[in-house]
């Protein structure tokens, strides 16, 4: 008996392990599966740049490295260390068309992609040709061929075989070859280089073609972006196979466009001739989400999609559906704001806590549960992160220029 009320004992706990290991091993990979959104990094901080004329100003996910061209080049700041720690210039000082096309961080690493146009050296290549042999077969009741050998006999029924020459044919291709790198920065306290990582070769990009708008799903794998030459305008999506494919429709114009962090759906403003609406791209296929000609893509963040409706150049409504998987055309549409706000010559985006912000250099509106606040911002060349929180302002001197970054919501 003493020995059962033992193994009993035991018995009982080993359950109680074994169910408090798979409760564990739950929590875990149910963290893993759906983490719980950190806040966004915010930084309070005064840096010095070497130069004056910063573009394309665009800040790391963790405030520590600044992105911007300078005179052509691609160049990285390390604003805590005050120091360059990458740069990448154009392989021409004559053609503008060449060197770093576009570029954008990561949203949640310190890593950026870059596209990097160069030319291409083998345009022209030189092939041989081999051509198929001709068979000719001789008319009937024809009178054989005499040859030097006479005891040789040709049967004018057989076939003769006729082998043309050899021959060299010229192919010329793209003569601008566009590379896709990632660029992995190490903490901003580790001295250790950064990693400029190939990817691939887009052959599809034609020469001198500007790429306008660029956007990626980190949870799928897919990267957007629409490329300009003269009047011509396509969408092409790169996969993780490294396939590219283009999207649009013949005489499409594509003004603005945010894709799916959950499914890698892609929302376009779409023109195409007097008809302009929202439309939904998923490989092949297309829905239409808003057919109001006055609606526009503000962009999609945690399962929601932000359309804002311009009347005469300002923001009047802010309206919301879901990023659903399966899509449907002319989905319900949910106001969640209304007023007037300008709407020209503005930058707008969706911050982590689900607030659209618009904004210039002189004020942001930001809009959050129905809610307006209206945040002065300082005589200089304002930014804002991708996240929303963080403000970073530039203060542009003869030979250098101040970088200083606190979070948004301290100006208000």
């Amino acid at each position: 008996m003493r020995k059962l009320r033992i193994i009993l004992v035991w018995t009982l706990v080993s359950l109680f392990l074994q169910g408090g290991a798979y409760t564990y091993l739950d929590n875990k990979v149910h963290a893993v599966m759906t983490p719980i959104a950190s806040k966004p990094i915010t930084l309070e901080l005064n840096a010095t740049i070497p130069g004056s004329n910063l573009e394309n100003i665009q800040i790391s996910y963790a405030k520590d490295y600044l992105a911007y061209t300078q005179n052509g080049t691609l160049k990285i700041f390390n604003l805590v260390n005050g120091k360059q720690v990458f740069e990448k210039k154009s392989p021409s000082t004559t053609d503008k068309t060449l060197g770093v096309l576009t570029y954008q961080w990561l949203p949640d690493r310190s890593t950026l992609l870059y596209f990097y146009a160069k030319k291409n050296p083998n345009e022209v290549t030189t092939v041989t040709i081999y051509p198929k042999a001709n068979v000719q077969t001789p008319p009937k009741n024809t009178t054989p061929e005499k040859t030097e050998d006479p005891n040789q006999k040709i049967d004018p029924d057989v076939p003769k075989v006729i082998q043309p020459q050899p021959y060299t044919e010229k192919r010329y291709g793209n003569p601008q070859l566009t590379e896709l790198y990632t660029l992995e920065l190490p903490d901003s306290d580790d001295n250790t280089p950064p990693e400029d990582r190939f990817n691939q070769t887009i052959d599809q990009i034609p020469k001198g073609g500007k790429i306008e708008n660029l956007a990626f799903s980190t949870s799928s794998n897919l990267i957007y972006l629409t490329v300009k030459t003269g009047s011509s305008q396509q969408i092409m999506e790169i996969d993780v196979m490294k396939n590219v494919r283009t999207l649009n429709k013949s005489g499409e114009v594509i003004s603005n466009m945010a894709a799916s962090d959950r499914y890698g759906t892609l929302y376009v403003d779409s023109k195409i001739g007097n008809t302009q609406q929202i439309i939904a791209l998923n490989s092949t296929k297309r829905w239409v989400i808003s057919k109001k000609s006055t609606d526009r893509i503000i962009g999609v963040r945690d399962g929601k999609v932000y359309i804002g409706e311009v009347l005469n150049n300002e923001l009047v409504k802010i309206k919301t559906t879901s990023d659903r998987s399966e899509l449907t055309d002319n989905p319900s549409l949910k106001t969640e704001w209304e007023g007037k706000i300008p709407f020209k010559d503005v930058r707008m985006l969706i911050g982590s806590e689900g607030q659209v912000i618009v904004y210039d250099h002189q004020i942001a509106y930001v809009i959050k549960d129905a809610k307006i606040t209206e945040i002065k911002l300082d005589e200089l060349e304002n930014y804002i992160s991708i996240d929303g929180a963080e403000l970073i302002q530039l203060d542009k001197q003869e030979t250098s220029t101040g970088v200083k970054l606190q979070p948004l919501m301290s100006k208000e």
